[in-house]
């Protein structure tokens, strides 16, 4: 199996950012999330020098992705924004240093509260249809403010990606159709406090082909030629994200960010000099900025021969759904033995309630025992993010390395933790 540069294999033990994972799992249990930072450091800059094609870039992370404050913060150092889809994205954003103008509100179904935290905090919304536009002005003109706006275009495109997480087919939930654009911008220049200074798309995720990406962008500077000439003073031009990862490690090599830039720059730039503007280029990884930052790590309970041979660990759907969710597929290894060769055929399930409840099927293995470390890689995105306390388990620590340092950047839950929350009725007093 090919390994990412920020993970090794020392006295057969597997390592993450020079850390042991096998002294870690030790040290804070099991299951564990495990972040080198120094490797989402790397991507965000290899991001940032592709776009460099055009001087005016805005990286703005995909928080969706991982909401975790010590990656948020590690990215604003660097002077990413954040692409936010809920009020606690917006939060967890200032609160990690980005400044307001760096969020962009993201989101087909934000409530007065979000857009009454969002024009509080002159957070720029990305609005998704006429109701909204207009419980917005309402909102600044209570407020006293003036909300800065994009809308969200559906530019009706298919992408190669699954199904669930393909966002700019005609058929999606998000954005208004292309050709109602430029109505909706007339419409918004006509409110008295809202200013359109954007605008927005994003096609899905996990899209592992270039020439999506080139045909958004067309889409997108055939409307802002369109909007220039009515009249409306872009600011930014915000292309969305989704570029894939390999999540199979022995796989053909996948689109980098200096593909992306190259196909899709030249277009911006064509784009943005027929219409004699010079605004922003605004981009949102998220996926491939962080996935591959992380592993999970989880302990064999058992190993049981059936018509499987399964190694029953203690991390299910409850902490990574994706498989469950998505039959995503990700690579596995045995922490502690994978300097060893592959020996037998194995399957690893979760402790979860459910059939489905499936980390990996059907992978060639060292030898495996109970008490054994298994580590699920490319974790960092949707992977805590997406948790649960289905089964009414606790959810994980998170540990972040950097340099051979290890810290916690969240704590286990506890037992105490699943009821902190609930309350009892009088009548059960």
């Amino acid at each position: 199996m090919n390994l990412a540069p920020h993970l090794s294999v020392r006295d057969s033990h597997l390592h993450i950012g020079g850390t042991d994972t096998v002294e870690l799992a030790e040290r804070w249990g099991t299951p564990l999330y495990v972040t080198d930072e120094s490797r989402i450091v790397e991507k965000f800059r290899q991001y940032r020098e592709a776009l460099k094609r055009y001087p005016d870039v805005r990286v703005l992370y995909a928080a969706k992705a991982n909401g975790n404050l010590a990656i948020l913060r590690t990215l604003a150092a660097l002077g990413a924004g954040a692409d936010v889809f809920s009020s606690g994205e917006l939060l967890l954003g200032i609160r990690a240093g980005i400044p307001p103008e760096g969020l962009l509100f993201n989101g087909s179904s934000k409530s007065r509260e979000d857009l009454s935290l969002a024009v509080a905090n002159n957070v720029p919304v990305s609005v998704d249809s006429l109701d909204e536009l207009h419980q917005l002005d309402e909102i600044a003109g209570n407020a006293g403010k003036t909300a800065h706006i994009a809308f969200r275009v559906n530019p009706a495109l298919e992408v190669p990606t699954h199904p669930k997480i393909a966002t700019g087919l005609a058929t999606t939930k998000f954005g208004i159709a292309h050709d109602l654009i430029p109505g909706v911008y007339r419409e918004a220049l006509e409110c008295r406090n809202v200013d359109p200074v954007g605008i927005h798309c994003h096609i899905g995720s996990q899209i592992l082909e270039i020439e999506p990406f080139a045909r958004a962008a067309g889409v997108m500077m055939k409307i802002v030629s369109e909007l220039t000439a009515m009249g409306v003073n872009l600011h930014f031009v915000d292309l969305g994200g989704g570029l894939g990862i390999p999540y199979h490690h022995d796989s053909d090599p996948v689109p980098t960010p200096e593909d992306y830039a190259a196909a899709v720059v030249p277009i911006f730039l064509e784009g943005i000099r027929k219409a004699g503007i010079s605004p922003e280029l605004w981009v949102e990884p998220g996926r491939s900025l962080v996935s591959d930052s992380t592993v999970l790590l989880a302990r064999v309970n058992s190993v049981k021969d059936a018509h499987r041979k399964f190694v029953n660990v203690d991390a299910g759907f409850n902490l990574l759904v994706r498989p469950a969710m998505y039959d995503s597929y990700h690579e596995v290894l045995v922490a502690n033995r994978a300097g060893e060769k592959p020996e037998e055929l194995y399957t690893i399930a979760g402790p979860i309630c459910e059939t489905g409840d499936i980390l990996a099927s059907d992978r060639m293995l060292p030898r495996i025992a109970t008490g054994d470390l298994i580590a699920v890689l490319d974790t960092g995105a949707y992977g805590f993010a997406m948790s649960s306390q289905y089964n009414s388990r606790p959810r994980c620590a998170e540990v972040m390395v950097r340099d051979g340092q290890a810290a916690l950047m969240r704590r286990a839950e506890t037992l105490d933790d699943l009821t902190a929350t609930m309350v009892t009725p009088p009548w059960q007093r």
